[in-house]
């Protein structure tokens, strides 16, 4: 079965290809169907088949075979009928129909992307129509609670709005209603229209819906998934180009006040059409998939799609948010527009933003001031932002004039090596706390709504937690691993630079980071005592390495590594649900079509056939004692004569002499 994911659907991407590599890949994915099945896209009075093999039943995959012909489902009345082979996917509220063929792209990570995007969208509904008199209602939420991790909860931490009829909205709008004067919404790229029938069955006060795809036969499948599940009244299908849909819609009045672009690989080759068709405060929300290009592998390729050169650093998934966040920003000043980002998470292999774009001649005049270079020591990983403007406040007026730099010399101060230069990237805050709070709070006070929920729940609570004034972040064990010594446990090391008189927190896109506002000075102070502690042997290190310029400095300062109760965060107190646990084996992104035609071979398979091969793989145990015993050799091994490999000493010796 196939669902369009952000990372999984190759046929959203057909229409920015060249036109025979579209065609191929439009024919890749709708090979199975036939001319038969395409000729009877519209709605058939037939009974459902049963699928002749098993889809999984685990709840992660949301797959489920075709209903049979019992009496409970006589009584129900399906608006359209399956077609035979075709399968039943269920994610939230909606059921979609798909090939069973195609089951190989359907990928259940992304559940988290769409829950977390009616999540947010339906928070973004509530605010802008509270503003026209409007109240939306949400089936399973009750009083809005305002959810803190503190320890001691009191009248101010929980604060339920009072119900006063008098005061309450003259209008209330609910989920599956079409509001006129509601919110429309465009998905550029929907391909089977999953994401948008979701929105149509789960985000209250919307007018609209445009599913859009290039392909054709995906726009009629995008009709019948929103027949069949009751939303034809919200969800229009569309078969256009998706970038001259946005450019077609880019008058004032009939902008989209929500665009949601997931496509498969870079979303580089649409900004520029979505700074422009969303409305007044609208919505941007945007996929990046295209990892391995925004984290550094090719900071060339990143230029030319983003504007922003990439560099290989352990921040590098915060420092993709932030490029994507600055081409952004970039194309909506060219239009007099700025953007204000809601919430940005680096989660698995993307990366998602929320954004809001407004219009301002004299708010544009700041871009310059919120864009950073990065410069990264490839020695140590030190790192020091340097701004592209500057702005000061002259009384009523703001002074713009260029920066002054740069932060560094032509070598590192603390290791002596160069410096790599990266950026210009977005160096504002990437989050707004108020509007996360309020989507945290939804979630927590309704956790039945979303099937990832407490995952949500997880990412947003550490997202609070972030100091959002401080860009980037470094890794406790790429700090120790660069001076050779063992790696300070995470409570002691934040309780040092907490003792130190340094902000310090965590960060959702990596499990060990450290966002703090200590210079990196003051950092490899604290190492330098840690390595005090814990010696290492220098007599082995270079003295052209990092780890030895590092070490031969004496600390500033006395680090004090004593365990503050401050220390630990209340998300990890709390146990929540932060990063992601693999459900199942061979979880992750899934194989793509091939060119020419047909599916691509599993990706499991494709595993066993590339990887852990050996020249001569030894297969059969007695072969063992063919090779001598490491432990027996260093004096450890406890099997005696049990052991499976050989204990001859003439043997072992023979192969340290070769």
């Amino acid at each position: 079965m196939l669902v369009r994911t952000a990372h999984l659907f190759p046929l959203i991407i057909s229409h920015h290809l060249h036109p025979s590599c579209a065609r191929s890949a439009r024919q890749t994915f709708w090979w199975s169907l036939g001319s038969a099945a395409a000729a009877s896209w519209g709605p058939r009075s037939m009974e459902p088949e049963v699928p002749t093999t098993k889809p999984p039943t685990t709840p992660a995959e949301g797959m489920s075979p075709a209903p049979t012909d019992t009496a409970a489902d006589k009584e129900k009345k399906l608006p359209a009928g399956l077609l035979p082979g075709e399968m039943v996917v269920k994610e939230g509220k909606a059921t979609i129909l798909f090939p069973s063929a195609n089951e190989v792209f359907y990928n259940p990570v992304q559940e988290f992307n769409r829950d977390l995007t009616c999540a947010v969208i339906t928070e973004f509904a509530r605010d802008l129509l509270a503003q026209r008199g409007v109240k939306v209602v949400v089936p399973g939420e009750k009083e809005r609670v305002v959810v803190s991790l503190a320890e001691e909860t009191n009248e101010a931490d929980v604060q339920t709005e009072e119900k006063n009829g008098a005061e309450e909205p003259p209008v209330t709008v609910t989920v599956g209603e079409k509001y006129e004067h509601g919110l429309r919404v465009l998905e550029g790229l929907a391909a089977s229209g999953l994401r948008s029938v979701r929105f149509a069955l789960e985000v209250p006060g919307l007018q609209s819906i445009t599913a859009n795809d290039f392909s054709s036969k995906a726009a009629a499948l995008i009709a019948r998934n929103a027949q069949y599940n009751g939303v034809s009244h919200l969800l229009q299908a569309s078969c256009k180009d998706a970038s001259m849909l946005m450019y077609e819609m880019r008058g004032k009045k009939e902008r989209y006040d929500v665009i949601d672009l997931d496509p498969y690989g870079s979303p580089a080759c649409f900004l520029d059409a979505a700074v422009q068709a969303v409305s007044e405060g609208g919505l941007l929300c945007i996929t990046c998939t295209d990892m391995a290009v925004m984290a550094g592998n090719s900071g060339e390729t990143c230029y030319s799609k983003y504007g922003s050169v990439s560099i290989k650093a352990k921040y590098c998934h915060e420092m993709a948010l932030r490029i994507i966040l600055h081409s952004l920003d970039q194309r909506a000043g060219v239009y007099h527009r700025y953007i204000q980002p809601l919430l940005s998470v680096s989660v698995d292999f993307y990366i998602r933003v929320f954004v809001r774009v407004f219009t301002g001649q004299a708010s544009v005049k700041n871009s310059a001031s919120k864009q950073a270079l990065v410069y990264n020591c490839v020695g140590c990983g030190s790192f020091h932002l340097q701004r592209m403007g500057r702005r000061t406040s002259n009384g009523k007026h703001m002074k713009y004039s260029p920066a002054t730099g740069p932060p560094v010399g032509s070598a590192c101060e603390h290791c002596g090596q160069r410096h790599q230069l990266g950026g210009p990237l977005w160096a504002e805050p990437i989050h707004e706390l108020a509007f996360v709070q309020k989507v945290l709070s939804a979630v927590s006070g309704n956790p039945s709504r979303f099937g990832t929920s407490k995952r949500i729940e997880g990412v947003l609570s550490m997202v609070t937690e972030e100091l959002e004034d401080v860009p980037l972040y470094y890794t406790v064990d790429n700090l120790s691993s660069t001076i050779h010594c063992n790696t300070p446990p995470l409570l002691q090391f934040r309780s040092a630079l907490l003792h130190a008189g340094h902000r310090v927190s965590l960060s959702h896109a990596c499990k060990n980071a450290i966002k703090t506002d200590a210079p990196p000075a003051a950092l490899w102070d604290i190492m330098r005592c840690w390595e005090k502690a814990n010696p290492v042997k220098r007599e082995k290190l270079s003295e052209t390495s990092p780890a030895f310029k590092i070490l031969s400095t004496e600390p500033s300062l006395e680090a004090c590594f004593t365990v503050r109760e401050d220390a630990n965060p209340q998300s990890r107190k709390h146990h929540l649900t932060r990063f992601q646990e693999n459900p199942q084996a061979y979880w992750g992104p899934k194989a793509r079509a091939k060119a020419g035609g047909g599916i691509s071979a599993d990706l499991q398979d494709k595993r066993k056939k590339c990887q852990n091969k050996r020249k001569n793989q030894t297969t059969d145990s007695s072969q063992l004692k063919d090779f001598p015993c490491k432990k027996f050799r260093q004096g450890t091994c406890t099997h005696g004569d049990k052991c499976c490999y050989s204990h001859d000493l003439e043997q072992t010796n023979e192969e340290k002499m070769d």
